[in-house]
C-alpha cells in the first residue's frame, strides 16, 4: 500500500484546490481546474532549490529550473518577514539561457538564516518547493560592532525623541539631519528606503533594517497606549485649490486625546474651523484626519509630524521644488465624441505633475492619457471621447504650483440625433501650438541649465574655500605638534646619548634577532633611531639619537647598529600600543629601521596575499627616517633630519591608519635587499570524501621560492599517500585516498608569508558503481507477480533509507516490503498493478550529504478500449474510411494489433473484418452505396484482448440534390403566352444540372400543375408558357434535375395577367404637403385619370426626394406602394428638398408629378410658448447644494435658448443643458453670490418668450451675539443684542424673540419678524424672574438662540387682608324636565332595540317606563336603569308584539315630565 504526504499548503480563495503528485521530491503542485485544456500544463519543478548551510559573509544563492505552459512566474518568500530585494542584501535573477531562477545573498548575514519558499505560478496552477538557509557567524564582525553602535546611537535617538514636556509636548527646537531621516523611515513605503538612505547618505543597509526594525517595534508599543488602530496613512499632497493635505485613518481610545502638528521639531498651531482663517487646520470626519496647509509657498517645505499625547504616529517630508509653469492650460471646447488635449511647459524638468479633473487625481488609463517630452518640461493631458459627463474644471499641479481651465463639451444639437450615440471622431481639440510650446521649452531648457551651472559654480567656490581653511587649519596644527615632538626627542636623546657614551662603548647588546650587516659610518645608526620612531615612541627617537650621535663622534659602526636596532625595539613596543590592533604595524616600521632581520616578536593574525599601493603609516614614517638619515651622515654625521624622519613615523601612535603610499623617491637604501615575495593566490577551504583524492594549492610571486607545509601546526613531508610538488609559481598538495586522519588545519610558508586553509573530511553516502547501474536497468513484469529492488551503499552511519514510488514515500505495509541492514537496502512489492508502474526511487542522507538512484518499474496488463470520437476521412458510395484514437493505457505493452467487427444497420450480425495491424485506421471499400454500417474495435497486445469500443452508424455515400433556383421573372406576357426566365442554383448537388420541371398555380388556388410533360424536362433557362387563359391571373415556381432526382422548388414568381402589355398611367392628381417635422414629411394626392388606349389605370405609386444641393433623385420606396398617401421619413433637419410622385403599372413608369415649391424639413411655425403648467417663481436653495431648475417649452424652428443673471449672461460654473422643447439650469455647488434672478430668453423666427425666477442661495443663519437687558420704562424691559454675522449677506434675516419666566417655564414667543437688533417686550411683572432668547431666521430657517441673562424685578410687598364674602344659600330644587328625549327606533326583528333619555330634577324623580299606556318596570323582558338621570331601557330580541307606542314619566313633589316615541319592527 502506498502512503501519500501530507498536504499543508493551501490554496488561493476561489480556487480549485486538486493536489498533484511532483515527479521531483518536495514539490507539491496545486492545479486550479478540474481539466486543463490540450497542450496546457500546471507548473513543475525539474530542478528544486538545495538547503544550503554557508559562513557569513560568503556569496549563497539558490537555483530553480521550472517548466508549465504557459510559462510561469517564480516568486519568492521567506517564512519569517519580508525578503528586501537590494543589490547589497539579495537579488532575485533569471538567466534565459539556461532558464533557471535564482535568488542570490552578495554577502550572507545571520539575519538571512530562515526557511524560503519558491513558488511557480501560471494560470492553471501553481507548484511550491521549501528550502532552508543555514548561516555560521564566526570570528570579530566589523559589522556587528558597527550595527551595535548604532544601536545605541537608535537608542538615544529614541530617548532624544521622547524628550517632552509635561503636556506631552516636543521641546522647541529644530530637528537635525539624523533625526528628520530616522522619523522619515519610520512611516516610510519599504520601496521608498533605497530613496532615502541615499539622499541622507546612510551606506549599512543591513545594520539601518535592523535598527528601523527594532524602533518601529519601541514605537507600535507607544501608540497603543492612545490608538486602538491606525491605517491609511497619506503623505503630503499638493490639490488643486493651492493647498496640502495629510490625511490618516486612526481610532483613538480617549476622544479627548490632543493631537499636535510639528514642522522640522518645531510645533505648528493649527485650527479646527475652516472660516478662521489660519494657514493650518484640522478636519475630523469619522476617524479620518485630515490637516490642510492653506496658501502654500517655498517655506512650507520640511518634515511634518503628527503627534497624540506626546507620541509620533506619523511623519512625512514635504519637499517644494523651484518650478512654475511658463505656459498654463488653456480653455479647450470640444465636440461630442471628440478628444481633448490640455497641455503646459515648465520652467524645470519635472518627471510628472498631478492632473486634477473635477477636483479628482487622473492616471493614465483608456479615458485620460498623460504625455511628457523627453526633457521633462512639455507636459499633456488627453481625455478621450469626451462625453458632456466630461466637462468641467481641470487643473496641473507641479510642486506648489497650479493652473486649472474648463473643458467645454458641446452637444449635438440636432434633433435628428437625439438619443443617438454619434460617430467617434478622430480630431484632438486644443492641439495644434506645438511648435510654439516646443520653442518656449528650449527657452526654459537654456534657461535651467544656465542657472544649474551657474549654481555648480557658487558650489565648486564655496567648497575651495572651505578645503583652504581646513588645511590651514591642519598645517597649523601639524607644525605646532612637529616643534613640540623635536624639543621633546632631543631633549631625551642628550641625555641617552650621555649615558651611552659614559658605560656603554664598544658593548654589543644581545637581541633575539640577528644582525645582517653594520652600516658604513654612524648615519646608518641615525637611520635606525629615526627610524624608530615609527611607532610615535619617544623612547625610541631616543634611541635613534644615540646611534646618530655614535656617528657623530666616530664611534663604530656596529655600535651605530645596535643603538638602531635599540631604537627599532623601542619603536616596536609603541606599536603594540596603538589602537585597533595596529601596534603591529609600528612594530614593523621600528624593526625595519633598525635593518635587522630576524623573526619578529609580533606575529600578524592575517595573510597577505597580493602587493598593495597602501601600507601602515608608521612604516611610511620609518622609511622617511632612513632617507633623513642617510643625508644626515652624508653631511659629516649630523643627526637632525634623522630626527625629523622619526617625528614623521609618529604616525603609528594614530592607530595605524591606512594612506596610499607615495613613492617619490627610493623607499630604502640600495643595501637593504626586500626579499618581495607575496601570494598571488592563496590556499582555499575544501571538502574531501573519505576514499577519494584531495588538493590543495596556492601561487606566489617568485618561481625560486621554496615553502613549508604544515597541518595543523607540525611540518608535514611527501609520503605514499601524501604528495608535494612545485610547478612554477604553484605549490600544490595533494592526498591520495583521504581518511579521517586527513581533517584539519593545513598551512603553506614561505619567506616569512603563509596562508592557511581547512580539508573537512567528509563521509555521506555512497552506491556501489556496479550494482548501481543494475539498478537502474528499467524492470517490467506482468500484472499480479512482484518486483524485487536491492542496492548496496557505505558511507558514515546513521544513514537514513527512504524508498520512492513516483515521489511519494513507501512504507513497510501492505504489499510492499523495505528491509535495511547494514549497508543494504531491500524493496519488495507483491501483487503489482498497471497502476504501480512509474519511478522507483532510494535516498540516502547522513550529516554530510543525500544521494538518490532512479529505476523504472513497468507492470503490464491488457489494454483499455480504444479512444473515440470517430473521425470519417471519407463516406463515399463504394468506400468508408475512419480513424480512432489508440487507447489510454495499453497495458505497458506495444499494440500488435486492432480487431474489427462491421454490422450492417438493420441486420442481427457481426461480421469479422479480421486484424487490420497496429494502426488507428481502417478504409472499407466493401460497402453499398446509401447503406449504413456500425464497426466493433478492439485492441490487441501480447497481455490479451481490450474490451470493444462500438462505432456510431455511417453511411456509404448520400444523394445530393441541387438546390432550389431563383425565382421565374416575367419576361413579356400576352393574351395567350407568357414568357419566364430563371437562374440555376448556386449548389448543384456535386453533378451537372439535366434540366429543369416548370408548375404553375392560378390565384386563389392551392393546386399547383405542371407545365412540362413528366417525361420532357426543360433544358434551358427560360420557358414560353401557353396553356394559359386570357384575364385569369397566374404565378410560377422551377425545380432543378440532377443525376440525384428532382431537388426543392424555388419561390414562386409574381402574379402576372394572361394579357396584352398596357400603356403607362398618367400623373398623379393634387399632389400636396399635408404634414411636416424636422425629420418627417407627410404627402397625399389622387389616382391620375384613365384613358383608354393613351393612358392606363395606375397600380401603385414611387416617391422620390431630391435635395436642393444635389441633381440625383432618391427613391424612398423600394416596392410600388398602392396607397394615395406617404410619409418621407429619414430628412435632415431644415434642410430643402425637391419632391415628386410617379404613378406604374404593368406597363411601366408614368411621368412624374413634381410640387410647385422645395419643402424645408421642418414643422409648422410655431411661436414659443412654454408648457409647464405651473412656474414656480422664487426658489430657496441651500448653500452647498446644487441648484436645479428645468423648464419645458414648444417652439418651431428650432429656438435658440439663453439664460441671464440679473440680466447678463450666466458663468460658466452653471451648467445649461438643452434637449428638444426643455432646457435645465444646473449650478453643482450653490453659493451666496449665485443668489440673483435668472431669466430664460426662447427665441425663433417666429418671436420670443421669457420667464424670470428668482433663486435665493442661503444657509441657516449664524446666532446673534451676546444679549443685553434694560429696563428703560416700568413694567418693560428692552431686549438688544450683537448682529448676526450673515446680516450683511443676507437681506431677508431677521429675528425673533422668546420669553420664559418662573411662573409658566415654558418658552413663548413675544416677536417675530424683526428687521433691527432691539426689541422692547411689555407686560413685565415684578417679582418673576424672566429670561430671553433671541434666533436669527432666513428662508432656511432659524439658528441656535443666543440666550440672556436672567431679569428680576423685586416686587414690593404690601400688608395682605383676606375679606371673606357673605356666603348665601342655594335653593336647587326643581321639578322633572328631560334635557334629552327619547327618539324615533326602527328595528329589524330578532334584533336589539335600546332606547335612553335624560332627565333632571331636584329631589331625585321617580322613573316610570309605559308601552301602550302599561307599566314595564315590572316586566322581565325588558332591563331598565337609571344612572345619574341616564334612564335606558333595552329589548333584546324584538318581535312583532313589541310594536308600539313607549312612554317615560318622571315625578317628584314639585312636578311631572312626560317624553315619548313609537317603536316599529321591520321583518
Amino acid at each position: 500500500m502506498l502512503k501519500k504526504t501530507k498536504v499543508d499548503d493551501e490554496t488561493a480563495t476561489g480556487q480549485a484546490g486538486i493536489k498533484k503528485k511532483s515527479k521531483v521530491p518536495g514539490v507539491m503542485i496545486t492545479q486550479f481546474m478540474e481539466e486543463l485544456p490540450e497542450g496546457k500544463t500546471t507548473p513543475d519543478f525539474t530542478r528544486k532549490p538545495i538547503a544550503l548551510t554557508i559562513q557569513e559573509g560568503k556569496f549563497a544563492y539558490f537555483k530553480a529550473i521550472v517548466v508549465g505552459d504557459p510559462t510561469p512566474t517564480v516568486t519568492w518568500s521567506r517564512a519569517n518577514g519580508e525578503i528586501i530585494f537590494h543589490t547589497d542584501v539579495c537579488q532575485q535573477k533569471y538567466d534565459p539561457a539556461s532558464n533557471e531562477h535564482t535568488l542570490e545573498f552578495p554577502k550572507v548575514a545571520p539575519e538571512d538564516a530562515d526557511t524560503y519558499k519558491c513558488y511557480a505560478t501560471n494560470e492553471y496552477g501553481r507548484a511550491v518547493c521549501t528550502v532552508i538557509l543555514n548561516v555560521i557567524e564566526v570570528g570579530f564582525s566589523k559589522t556587528k560592532e558597527l550595527q551595535k553602535i548604532q544601536g545605541e546611537d537608535a537608542t538615544e535617538f529614541r530617548k532624544r525623541l521622547k524628550t517632552r514636556n509635561p503636556d506631552g509636548t516636543r521641546e522647541e527646537k529644530t530637528m537635525d539631519a539624523n533625526e528628520k531621516v530616522w522619523e522619515i523611515l519610520l512611516s516610510a513605503e519599504k520601496k521608498d528606503y533605497e530613496r532615502i538612505c541615499a539622499e541622507y547618505g546612510i551606506t549599512d543597509f543591513r545594520g539601518m533594517l535592523k535598527k528601523l526594525t527594532e524602533m518601529k517595534k519601541e514605537r507600535e508599543e507607544e501608540i497603543a497606549q492612545f490608538i486602538s488602530h491606525i491605517r491609511t496613512l497619506k503623505p503630503v499632497e499638493v490639490k488643486d485649490d493651492d493647498c496640502a493635505t495629510i490625511e490618516l485613518d486612526m481610532d483613538l481610545l480617549d476622544s479627548g486625546s490632543k493631537i499636535f502638528l510639528y514642522k522640522d521639531g518645531v510645533m505648528v498651531p493649527f485650527s479646527k474651523e475652516e472660516g478662521e482663517g489660519m494657514k493650518h487646520n484640522l478636519k475630523q470626519v469619522g476617524k479620518k484626519y485630515v490637516f490642510t496647509i492653506k496658501n502654500l509657498s517655498k517655506d512650507d517645505a520640511g518634515l511634518y509630524s503628527v503627534d497624540v499625547e506626546g507620541v509620533n504616529v506619523f511623519s512625512t517630508d514635504f519637499k517644494v521644488p523651484e518650478v512654475d509653469f511658463a505656459v498654463k492650460i488653456q480653455e479647450v471646447k470640444a465636440e461630442e465624441r471628440e478628444d481633448a488635449l490640455f497641455q503646459c511647459v515648465l520652467t524645470a524638468p519635472m518627471n510628472e505633475i498631478n492632473w486634477y479633473g473635477k477636483s479628482a487625481l487622473l492616471t493614465n488609463n483608456e479615458k485620460h492619457e498623460i504625455i511628457v517630452s523627453e526633457d521633462k518640461l512639455i507636459h499633456k493631458l488627453i481625455v478621450r471621447d469626451c462625453l458632456p459627463l466630461d466637462g468641467g474644471i481641470y487643473a496641473a499641479v507641479a510642486g506648489i504650483k497650479s493652473c486649472n481651465a474648463w473643458l467645454v463639451v458641446e452637444v449635438e444639437k440636432d434633433p435628428a440625433k437625439k438619443g443617438k450615440k454619434a460617430a467617434r471622431k478622430t480630431t484632438i481639440a486644443g492641439a495644434g501650438n506645438d511648435e510654439e510650446l516646443l520653442r518656449i521649452a528650449k527657452e526654459q531648457q537654456e534657461r535651467y541649465q544656465k542657472e544649474m551651472e551657474e549654481k555648480a559654480q557658487l558650489a565648486k567656490k564655496a567648497q575651495e574655500e572651505k578645503e583652504l581653511a581646513a588645511a590651514a587649519v591642519r598645517a597649523k596644527q601639524k607644525a605646532e605638534a612637529e616643534a613640540k615632538a623635536a624639543a621633546k626627542a632631543e631633549a631625551k636623546a642628550a641625555a641617552k646619548a650621555k649615558r651611552a657614551a659614559a658605560g656603554k662603548d664598544g658593548a654589543v647588546r644581545k637581541t633575539k634577532k640577528k644582525v645582517a650587516g653594520a652600516g658604513a659610518d654612524g648615519a646608518s645608526g641615525a637611520t635606525g633611531g629615526v627610524v624608530g620612531v615609527g611607532a610615535g615612541s619617544a623612547a625610541g627617537g631616543a634611541a635613534g639619537a644615540t646611534g646618530g650621535a655614535a656617528g657623530a663622534t666616530g664611534g663604530s659602526g656596529a655600535a651605530g647598529s645596535l643603538a638602531g636596532a635599540a631604537g627599532g625595539g623601542a619603536g616596536g613596543a609603541a606599536g603594540v600600543g596603538g589602537r585597533d590592533g595596529s601596534g603591529a604595524a609600528g612594530g614593523a616600521g621600528g624593526n625595519e629601521g633598525g635593518d635587522v632581520e630576524g623573526d619578529s616578536e609580533v606575529e600578524s593574525d592575517e595573510d597577505s596575499f597580493e602587493d598593495s599601493d597602501e601600507d601602515i603609516e608608521g612604516e611610511g614614517g620609518g622609511a622617511k627616517g632612513r632617507e633623513g638619515a642617510k643625508e644626515g651622515g652624508e653631511k659629516g654625521g649630523v643627526g637632525g633630519e634623522g630626527e625629523e624622519g622619526g617625528e614623521k613615523g609618529e604616525g603609528g601612535e594614530k592607530g595605524g591608519e591606512r594612506r596610499k603610499r607615495a613613492r617619490a623617491a627610493p623607499l630604502v637604501p640600495d643595501t637593504v635587499i626586500d626579499p618581495g615575495v607575496h601570494f598571488h593566490a592563496g590556499l582555499s577551504d575544501c571538502k574531501a570524501i573519505i576514499g577519494e583524492a584531495a588538493e590543495l594549492e596556492c601561487k606566489v610571486s617568485s618561481e625560486e621560492c621554496v615553502g613549508i607545509w604544515y597541518k595543523d601546526g607540525a611540518e608535514i613531508q611527501a609520503s605514499e599517500s601524501l604528495t608535494i610538488s612545485k610547478e612554477g609559481c604553484f605549490h600544490r598538495l595533494k592526498i591520495h585516498k583521504v581518511t579521517e586522519e586527513n581533517a584539519g588545519k593545513y598551512k603553506f610558508e614561505a619567506d616569512g608569508r603563509k596562508t592557511e586553509a581547512e580539508i573537512a573530511v567528509e563521509d555521506p553516502p555512497r552506491f556501489d558503481k556496479e550494482e548501481l547501474e543494475a539498478f537502474k536497468a528499467p524492470v517490467t513484469i506482468k500484472k499480479g507477480h512482484k518486483a524485487t529492488y536491492k542496492l548496496s551503499y557505505i558511507g558514515r552511519e546513521p544513514i537514513k533509507v527512504q524508498w520512492y514510488l513516483e515521489g511519494e514515500e513507501l512504507s513497510s505495509e501492505g504489499n510492499i516490503n523495505i528491509e535495511t541492514s547494514d549497508g543494504t537496502s531491500r524493496l519488495l512489492m507483491m501483487k503489482l498493478q498497471h497502476k504501480d508502474s512509474g519511478e522507483i526511487k532510494i535516498k540516502l542522507k547522513n550529516v554530510f550529504g543525500t544521494i538518490e538512484a532512479v529505476s523504472q518499474l513497468n507492470v503490464l496488463d491488457k489494454p483499455t478500449p480504444p479512444m473515440g470520437p470517430l473521425e470519417i476521412v471519407e463516406a463515399s458510395s463504394s468506400v468508408i474510411d475512419f480513424k480512432w484514437r489508440p487507447p489510454k493505457d495499453s497495458g505497458g505493452c506495444k499494440i500488435q494489433n486492432y480487431i474489427l467487427e462491421r454490422q450492417q444497420v438493420g441486420r442481427n450480425t457481426w461480421k469479422k473484418v479480421g486484424p487490420i495491424g497496429p494502426e488507428a485506421k481502417y478504409r472499407d471499400s466493401d460497402v453499398d452505396h446509401g447503406r449504413r454500417y456500425c464497426y466493433r474495435i478492439r485492441v490487441e497486445t501480447e497481455m490479451g484482448i481490450s474490451e470493444m469500443m462500438e462505432t456510431e452508424d455511417i453511411q456509404a455515400g448520400t444523394k445530393a440534390y441541387p438546390a432550389p433556383p431563383s425565382a421565374p421573372k416575367v419576361a413579356s406576357a400576352f393574351k395567350d403566352c407568357i414568357n419566364l426566365t430563371w437562374s440555376p442554383p448556386a449548389d448543384t448537388g456535386g453533378t451537372s444540372i439535366l434540366g429543369y420541371n416548370l408548375e404553375k398555380r392560378k390565384k386563389g388556388s392551392n393546386l399547383w400543375g405542371q407545365v412540362n410533360p413528366p417525361n420532357e424536362i426543360i433544358r434551358g433557362k427560360g420557358f414560353a408558357v401557353k396553356d394559359v387563359v386570357e384575364g385569369m391571373e397566374y404565378e410560377f415556381r422551377v425545380s432543378a434535375i440532377n443525376d440525384s432526382g428532382a431537388g426543392e422548388f424555388s419561390t414562386p414568381s409574381e402574379f402576372v395577367f394572361a394579357r396584352d402589355p398596357k400603356k403607362p398611367p398618367g400623373k398623379v392628381l393634387d399632389l400636396k404637403v399635408t404634414d411636416s417635422t424636422y425629420t418627417t414629411l407627410s404627402l397625399s394626392w389622387n389616382k391620375p385619370k384613365d384613358i383608354k388606349g393613351e393612358e392606363d389605370e395606375a397600380k401603385g405609386y414611387f416617391v422620390e426626394i431630391r435635395p436642393a444641393e444635389n441633381t440625383d433623385w432618391d427613391r424612398c420606396n423600394s416596392n410600388a406602394i398602392t396607397m394615395t398617401t406617404y410619409t418621407v421619413k429619414g430628412m435632415k433637419s431644415m434642410a430643402m428638398y425637391w419632391v415628386r410622385v410617379i404613378a406604374t403599372n404593368d406597363g411601366g413608369e408614368g411621368v412624374p408629378q413634381e410640387l410647385d415649391n422645395y419643402i424645408l424639413a421642418m414643422p409648422p411655425p410655431v411661436r414659443p410658448r412654454f408648457t409647464d403648467a405651473k412656474i414656480k417663481s422664487f426658489m430657496i436653495v441651500r448653500a452647498g447644494n446644487s441648484a436645479r431648475f428645468t423648464i419645458n417649452f414648444e417652439a418651431s424652428p428650432w429656438p435658440e435658448v439663453t439664460w441671464l443673471k440679473d440680466g447678463v449672461p450666466v458663468s460658466k460654473k452653471v451648467t445649461i443643458s438643452n434637449a428638444e422643447g426643455t432646457s435645465q439650469l444646473l449650478i453643482p455647488s450653490a453659493e451666496r453670490s449665485d443668489t440673483g434672478i435668472y431669466t430664460i430668453i426662447v427665441k425663433n423666427i417666429v418671436g420670443q418668450e421669457t420667464i424670470s425666477i428668482e433663486i435665493r442661495v442661503t444657509d441657516e443663519p449664524k446666532p446673534p451675539g451676546p444679549v443685553d437687558l434694560d429696563e428703560n420704562v416700568p413694567g418693560t424691559v428692552t431686549i438688544s443684542w450683537t448682529a448676526s454675522p450673515d446680516e450683511k449677506r443676507d437681506d431677508r434675516l431677521h429675528y425673533m424673540v422668546t420669553k420664559r419666566d418662573s411662573v409658566k417655564r415654558s418658552w413663548n414667543t413675544i416677536a417675530d419678524r424683526i428687521f433691527n437688533n432691539k426689541f422692547t417686550a411689555c407686560n413685565i411683572m415684578p417679582g418673576r424672574e424672566y429670561q430671553f432668547r433671541v434666533y436669527a431666521k432666513n428662508d432656511m430657517g432659524s439658528s441656535k438662540p443666543s440666550e440672556s441673562a436672567k431679569w428680576l424685578i423685586p416686587a414690593k410687598k404690601e400688608k395682605f387682608t383676606v375679606k371673606m364674602p357673605e356666603s348665601k344659600a342655594c335653593d336647587l330644587q326643581c321639578p322633572p324636565k328631560f334635557l334629552v328625549p327619547l327618539k324615533m327606533h326602527t328595528a329589524p326583528q330578532g334584533y336589539e332595540c335600546y332606547m335612553s333619555c335624560a332627565v333632571k330634577g331636584d329631589p331625585t324623580p321617580h322613573v316610570t317606563w309605559l308601552r301602550n299606556n302599561i307599566s314595564l318596570n315590572t316586566n322581565t323582558n325588558y332591563f331598565i336603569s337609571n344612572t345619574c338621570g341616564v334612564c335606558s331601557m333595552l329589548i333584546l330580541r324584538v318581535g312583532t308584539k313589541d310594536t308600539g307606542e313607549y312612554k317615560i314619566v318622571a315625578e317628584n313633589a314639585l312636578g311631572r315630565a312626560e317624553s315619548s316615541t313609537k317603536l316599529t319592527v321591520r321583518e
